[in-house]
């Protein structure tokens, strides 16, 4: 989706990413869990749950997280912690862990479980932009403000390598031994599901139906949220134009819905040779399936120039002047389960500064020493 675009860079220091997470609810206040909101920089969250877990002497699965967030950015996040000690306020109030600033502490009634959150609020310094694409770069945040783009997940749900779909393939099909992990089960199936989902919205990306329904097609409500069948090409064509509804993509699984007529074969020409030699049934607890919307809608979209006085210089008609321009901070709001990079990489051609450079895992490596690394570094911007 990038090629030919302007190109810019991301990720040059941890302040240019800065995620605010938006909690489904708020804590109540009481109760016998301590949800804490922190704010880390240069850590992931796998790291801030093993080092409060250890500090607390409670069991790090007792911690609950809404989502992973990633590494490379200073990032606000709730968690939180089996606290039936009265005093164990103050225990918290007093952690002193590297990268990590306790922001709030209120109590709850139960654990914080996965996916508890609305979304995210994303401000992103874009740096190394051509003077002389400023303009295109404005234009393409404006038309991805009002249209949307397409949702597909970003490179990092695929791990360093960029392999790990094709890792759950393997000891998937009992060609290689699977992770010893459950963390890392999921997240390799996880993946393979991202990976058929991007394939069917690649397709249809290319044929110009990612936000334009075709029949048989599985149509989310923008408002409600609800799903239903398109039988009326006509009408629910005209309905995606005004934004009331949108096409959905599979996130495979056992019992996910499956489209009916263009839309079915279509996905299954697509999706079937990638789960071939895969038994869903009993890859049912790694995930049941699910559909995911092919458009995604962006909310809060604004942008602005590091220093006020660089807009005006875009703007001149003066090449002298318009070489100034090199850096903009991106703002905007997306639902759980959405990625700021694929909402970027449709206006830039990113380079994540977070994530290049960084060591491949050499082939010798034995498989749990690739299972940490690979549980050290899970990041995702939902």
């Amino acid at each position: 989706m990038s090629r030919g675009l302007p190109r810019g860079t991301i990720k040059l220091k941890p302040e240019d990413f800065v995620v605010d997470e938006i909690p489904a609810y708020e804590p109540s206040g009481e109760g016998s869990h301590l949800y804490v909101r922190i704010e880390k920089t240069n850590r992931t969250t796998d790291e801030v749950v093993k080092e409060l877990a250890r500090a607390l002497r409670v069991d790090r699965r007792d911690i609950g997280v809404a989502g992973l967030k990633d590494k490379v950015g200073v990032t606000r996040q709730w968690l939180s912690v089996p606290a039936a000690d009265a005093s164990f306020d103050d225990r918290v109030a007093a952690l002193a862990i590297d990268g990590v600033a306790i922001l709030e502490r209120r109590r709850h009634g139960n654990k914080l479980k996965t996916g508890h959150l609305r979304g995210n609020r994303f401000a992103i310094v874009v740096r190394d932009i051509d003077p002389a694409r400023v303009d295109d770069v404005v234009s393409a945040l404006a038309r991805i403000g009002e249209a949307g783009v397409p949702n597909a997940f970003g490179e990092q749900r695929f791990g360093r390598d960029g392999d790990t779909h094709e890792r759950a393939r393997a000891w998937l099909t009992g060609k290689e031994r699977a992770p010893s992990d459950p963390r890392l089960r999921r997240f390799h199936f996880s993946a393979l599901q991202s990976a058929i989902f991007n394939a069917v919205l690649e397709h249809r990306v290319a044929d110009g139906s990612w936000d334009v329904p075709i029949l048989g097609d599985l149509l989310k409500k923008e408002e409600s949220g609800g799903i239903f069948v398109c039988t009326d090409v006509q009408l629910d064509r005209e309905r995606a134009r005004q934004g009331e509804v949108c096409p959905t993509g599979p996130i495979v699984g056992d019992r996910m819905r499956q489209p009916e007529a263009d839309a079915f074969d279509l996905e299954q020409r697509i999706s079937l040779p990638l789960i071939e030699g895969i038994d869903l049934r009993r890859a049912r607890s790694l995930g049941e399936g699910t559909r995911r919307p092919l458009r995604l809608r962006v909310a809060e979209l604004s942008h602005s120039f590091l220093d006020s006085s660089l807009h005006e210089a875009a703007s001149s008609q003066d090449p002298a002047d318009r070489h100034a321009v090199c850096a903009m901070t991106v703002r905007f709001v997306l639902p759980k389960g959405a990625y700021a990079t694929t909402v970027l990489s449709n206006a830039f051609e990113v380079s994540d500064a977070g994530r290049t450079g960084g060591p491949s895992e050499p082939a010798g490596d034995r498989p749990d020493e690739r299972e940490e690394r690979q549980l050290a570094t899970l990041t995702e911007e939902e």
